[in-house]
Parts: structure tokens; C-alpha cells; sequence
């Protein structure tokens, strides 16, 4: 079945009731730090976060404003695909889809997709426009729930394209952020021939399970991005120990509690936004925030991602080895498919001498403000690279 549905987005009073219920019924624990983010979101900023969004935050309206997006959902070999679609009014443009990482959703793209389908309109060059197809990964949102196939970034790439088949595009661009990332870097061999390129963002300078970084001989810049990652490694991921391993047992907490959902989404976007910004809502807009987490909570994929985290982990682990043999064969094996592009964002950790050893990514970009959510932060730096480096790929 290759059929295309349309799709839009109505989620029940009695769930938006039910959300307001369990908010109102929140059973708080006590609070054991002052007003920072050492042990995690603090009491007095979640209360606050938690009673705007049920008394402040208009889901209504964020609902319509994203079905104002076309939206879709297909099937591809069982598993439920939902995607945004925005055709460009430029009859040349270049077909582009964008795949968002973990804790996220296409909402993330929502402020760059008129700068990309639509150059003209927003003070750039018509001939940079994209055809924006932006797919909810399996387990997320609405692309919920896992097919029995399960998970797995190769398995993905295949979804995506033979979605972008389906859509009558056989030559596109691929960019991809997070986990996302993931999936746009083996979209060439998902679709061999037929991406022109590749673009990322939010990597990260190693493995989160790798050893600390050494610090000596690095410039000033990629000490910052190192120690970054170092903290990182040493504070940071004990969310992906807990859902890459026991995402069942976290699952009954995202499931049930939003505001257990909400403090694991927000601890993520205090921890991997601009460094500049001291709270969530100075480095995105809080109502797209909330948005986000609201598609989790209504869809369950607080859950489904846990363990869309747990296989992507393995999946992920077998091509890092798969990357590391290839490599001692061909130590240019990099080089091998379309162009790379990467975007290093003031929050990020990547550095380029460790991921591009060999100097076979063709464009690299570093900047001093955004971080993990560049679409969100800074969507006008993460559209303008985007154009730039598939300029001379079309």
C-alpha cells in the first residue's frame, strides 16, 4: 500500500481536560537544591513552567497554527509514517527532508520551513529554494506506535526514501540533526544515487560513552567544544543509560505523569541550548516548547521514543563498528558518497579534526550563538547554511 493520506491534528477535549486534571493534581516533590540545575529542573522553575502550561499555554491555537502545515501520514512496510510537506513556489526548487532528533518533533522546523520553501518572500535568492518534506520519526509524535520491525537508523533511512519516492522525488538533500543525524547519514545508502548531499547538525565531538577528551594542543575553541563534551559525558547521560537500557521502566512515569514528561524534555533544552541563555525560554520560544512536549504527552511517545532509544542505540553501536573497520581499510572512506555538510553551534561539542580526520567533509560552518535546537535558536543561521552549502549541489 503506498497510499498518502492527509492528516490533520485534533486532539480531544477530554485529553486536553485530563492533562489540565493531572497538572492540577501534581503531586510535587521536595525540593533538595536552591534555584539552579545541578540535581536536575528545579522545583519553583517546573511549577511555574507546569501552571502556564495548563492555565497560560493555548493548545487550540498552536494546534491550528501547525495545520496551517500540510501534513500527511503513509504507510511504509507497517509502521505509520506522519510528515509535513511544503511545496515551494519556486517550480526548480530542490527537494529537502528534514529529520529531527530526540527530544523533538517536526514542530522544530516550523520557523525554518518558509525560509527554505520560500527564499524570495524572506530576503534571500529563489534559486536556494527546497521542497521541505519533514517526517515524525517512527515512535514519535505521530508517527506512533513502533511497527514490529522496531527501530533502527538504516531502517529509517529506507522509510525515508521510499517517502520521498512516493512523493515523485528521486534526487534530494538530506539534513538531520541529533538522532537525526543518524538518519540522514545513511540516507546514500538507503537511496544509493539519488541524495545530492548531506547537511548536519547537533553531533558532538565523540561517542557519549567515550573516554575524556585530552585537552592539551587544542585551540581555544575546540578546548570550549571539549570540555563541553566532557561534562557531557561525566553529567549528562544519564537519560540515555536509562532509556537505551530500561526504557520499559521509564516508560510508566512519561506515560503517566506529564509533568514528569515535561521536567525530561526541559532539563534537555536548559542543558543543550545556547550556553548565553540561562533558561529554556531565553534560548527558544517557550510556547514552541510546550508544543513539543505536548505532542509527546497526547501521542505517548514520551514512551515509545524511550525505546526507540533503546534500539537506535544498538543500531547505532553496529555502524560505529562497521564505520571503524571500513576505516582501517580506506582511511578516506569518508569521501565516498555525496558532499557533507556540518553546522557547529555555539552549544555543540563537535570538533573538527576528530570527526573529519581525513578533510572529506566539504563544507564546515562554526558559530558563537545557538546550540542543539538550531532550528528553533537560531533558525535564521541554520537556513542560511543550509542554502549556502547546497548552493553548488543542485
Amino acid at each position: 500500500m503506498t497510499q498518502i493520506t492527509p492528516f490533520r491534528i485534533e486532539i480531544p477535549q477530554a485529553d486536553l481536560d485530563d492533562l489540565r486534571s493531572r497538572l492540577a493534581g501534581t503531586r510535587w516533590p521536595t525540593s533538595y537544591q536552591g534555584g539552579d540545575w545541578s540535581r536536575g529542573v528545579p522545583l519553583d522553575y517546573l511549577k511555574g513552567l507546569a501552571e502556564y502550561w495548563a492555565d497560560g499555554f493555548d493548545w487550540r491555537a498552536q494546534e491550528a497554527a501547525l495545520n496551517e502545515i500540510p501534513q500527511f501520514t503513509t504507510d511504509i512496510n507497517g509502521q505509520r509514517i506522519h510528515f509535513l510537506h511544503v511545496r515551494s513556489p519556486e517550480p526548480d526548487a530542490l527537494p529537502l527532508v528534514l529529520t529531527h532528533g530526540w527530544p523533538s518533533s517536526p514542530v522544530e522546523f516550523a520557523k525554518v520551513i518558509g525560509p527554505l520553501t520560500d527564499p524570495r518572500a524572506h530576503g534571500g535568492d529563489p534559486a536556494d529554494a527546497f521542497h521541505v518534506v519533514a517526517p515524525s520519526l517512527p515512535g514519535y509524535g505521530f508517527s506512533t506506535p513502533i511497527a514490529e520491525a522496531g527501530f533502527s537508523l538504516f531502517g529509517v533511512a529506507q522509510y525515508w526514501a521510499e517517502l520521498m519516492s512516493r512523493l515523485g522525488y528521486e534526487r534530494f538533500a538530506a539534513y538531520g540533526t541529533d538522532v537525526g543525524s543518524g538518519v540522514a547519514g545513511m540516507l546514500p545508502y538507503a537511496a544509493p544515487g539519488r541524495v545530492v548531499g548531506v547537511h548536519l547538525s547537533g553531533t558532538a565531538a565523540a561517542p557519549p560513552f567515550a573516554p575524556p577528551l585530552e585537552l592539551d594542543g587544542l585551540s581555544p575553541a575546540d578546548r570550549t567544544r571539549a570540555e563541553q563534551f566532557n561534562t557531557f559525558r561525566e553529567e549528562g547521560v544519564g537519560y540515555l543509560v536509562l532509556q537505551s537500557t530500561r526504557p520499559q521502566t521509564l516508560a510508566y512515569s512519561l506515560n503517566d505523569s506529564p509533568v514528569g514528561q515535561l521536567a525530561w524534555i526541559t532539563e534537555k533544552f536548559h542543558e543543550w541550548t545556547d550556553p548565553a541563555a540561562t533558561l529554556p525560554e531565553e534560548a527558544v520560544d517557550r510556547d514552541q516548547l510546550l508544543t513539543n512536549v505536548s505532542i509527546y504527552w497526547f501521542t505517548g511517545s514520551g514512551a515509545s521514543s524511550a525505546h526507540a532509544s533503546y534500539e537506535g542505540m544498538k543500531a547505532w553501536k553496529a555502524m560505529v563498528a562497521q564505520q571503524s573497520q571500513q576505516s582501517e581499510g580506506n582511511q578516506d572512506w569518508q569521501s565516498q558518497g555525496p558532499p557533507t555538510g556540518v553546522a557547529v553551534f555555539a552549544a555543540d561539542s563537535t570538533i573538527r579534526h576528530l570527526m573529519d580526520p581525513y578533510g572529506a567533509i566539504k563544507h564546515w560552518s562554526e558559530y558563537d550563538r545557538g546550540g542543539h535546537f538550531a532550528a528553533m535558536e537560531v533558525p535564521d543561521l541554520l537556513s542560511q547554511d543550509i542554502r549556502t552549502f547546497f548552493q553548488p549541489l543542485r
